[in-house]
């Protein structure tokens, strides 16, 4: 890890949001559509037309989560009970039951919400099968970037479960970001959300040490955006939440005034601030009525209300993890060889479909070899007994260099 500071919750969603749109033009149309349809729906909720069901609270939405975890080195391989921890600071933030709701300031009291929404680890993986709801993978990468790349297997990374019927949240070393999320309309293999490891859930980062980055990247998956409205002044798209002029960095007291915001200030303890985890305690009303709308027929999460993931497993047998690879470098062995040779590259299958060169002292080049699996057999009863060197590069740069003796 880094282990340097994050200068402030540096939450990536809205640039990520703004770079997928701009290279692929196409999504503009699902998210503007998913866009009109909860405005709609909030304007007829606002007429009163549609609201709470007779008699009743609003019912409770249940999200089924997978939670990816990808590590390098074993510090990053997080506990079970780091997970559990996640899930119960979502919870409560969700719910309202987290303790330091009492901080909330008392002009802003009577907005704060209990939006009715709920995770739990998921029961059923997409094959119907037993799951625990988290997944562990060796990766051979040691720091990613907000590209998507972690969620692709083919990038060492672990693949999406079906978007329809998860949250899928990754957890992995993102340098100094702390986290960023998808939104509704998005591309399915790319929808959830990713945390940085040193941030996931009740850990040992200060200012972060709180599990609230999660809370905020799933405000951003249930289609909130940030405060501030990503602008100067800039517009939530919510009408309970005051305009302020930008984020909120550190962990501020007492009233701070902006965009014309007087008497109450700037509700910088809201969780679509980028405040410090202490500091940070409530979703208002109109932030829950906007999330909810996401589960509506046509607003875009709709789906997970009838998921299969928390529903019982038809297969009972937990499919086994992938095994971390017994050497995290290219293996060669036997060394010196007689007749045949053995490289192993399973720290990194992206070797896999790459050629490599077999050269002598002399840098000519006595047999070619493509990599077909993690561990490949190589027949080198044919060269004369000397030095050789197995050598290739893949698409990242990364280069194989290993010598070897022939007998």
């Amino acid at each position: 890890m880094t282990g340097q500071l994050f200068a402030q919750r540096d939450c990536s969603s809205y640039q990520y949001q703004q770079e997928l749109l701009t290279s692929d033009p196409s999504l503009k149309s699902s998210v503007n559509s998913i866009e009109s349809f909860v405005q709609q729906h909030l304007k007829v909720k606002a007429s009163g037309v549609a609201g709470k069901p007779p008699g009743g609270d609003l019912p409770i939405i249940k999200i089924p989560v997978v939670v990816h975890i990808l590590y390098n080195k074993a510090e990053e391989n997080i506990s079970d009970e780091r997970v559990f921890s996640q899930i119960k600071v979502l919870n409560e933030c969700f719910r309202k039951l987290n303790a330091d709701s009492a901080k909330t300031p008392a002009v802003f009291k009577s907005l704060a919400a209990d939006c009715r929404i709920e995770f739990q680890l998921a029961t059923s993986d997409p094959l119907r099968s037993n799951t625990t709801g988290i997944v562990r993978k060796y990766t051979p990468v040691t720091q990613w970037n907000t590209d998507d790349k972690m969620k692709y297997a083919a990038e060492t990374g672990d693949a999406a479960w079906d978007a329809k019927n998860y949250l899928n949240i990754w957890v992995c070393n993102l340098g100094r970001v702390a986290g960023y999320s998808s939104f509704p309309g998005g591309p399915a293999a790319k929808d959830g959300i990713v945390i940085s490891t040193v941030v996931f859930g009740i850990n040992k980062k200060a200012g972060y040490d709180l599990g609230k980055t999660a809370v905020h990247e799933t405000g951003h998956w249930l289609g909130l955006r940030h405060i501030w409205g990503d602008a100067y002044c800039g517009d939530d798209l919510i009408d309970d939440t005051p305009k302020q002029s930008t984020f909120t960095s550190g962990c501020p007291s007492g009233i701070r005034l902006s965009c014309s915001n007087g008497p109450n200030g700037d509700m910088y303890m809201n969780y679509m601030d980028i405040t410090l985890d202490g500091c940070t305690n409530l979703f208002t009303k109109g932030q829950s009525e906007r999330m909810r709308a996401t589960f509506e027929t046509g607003g875009g999460r709709s789906s997970i209300l009838t998921s299969y993931g928390l529903l019982p497993p038809l297969i009972y047998e937990i499919p086994e993890e992938e095994a971390a690879p017994k050497w995290y470098h290219p293996h060669l062995f036997p060394n010196p060889a007689w007749g045949e040779i053995t490289l192993d590259v399973a720290y990194d299958v992206r070797w896999i479909g790459k050629t490599l060169s077999i050269t002598n002292t002399l840098g000519q080049t006595m047999k070619q070899v493509t990599i077909t699996a993690r561990s490949i057999n190589i027949d080198v009863s044919k060269l004369r007994p000397g030095i050789y060197f197995i050598t290739g590069k893949k698409d990242d740069g990364a280069a194989i260099r290993q010598k070897f003796i022939k007998l």
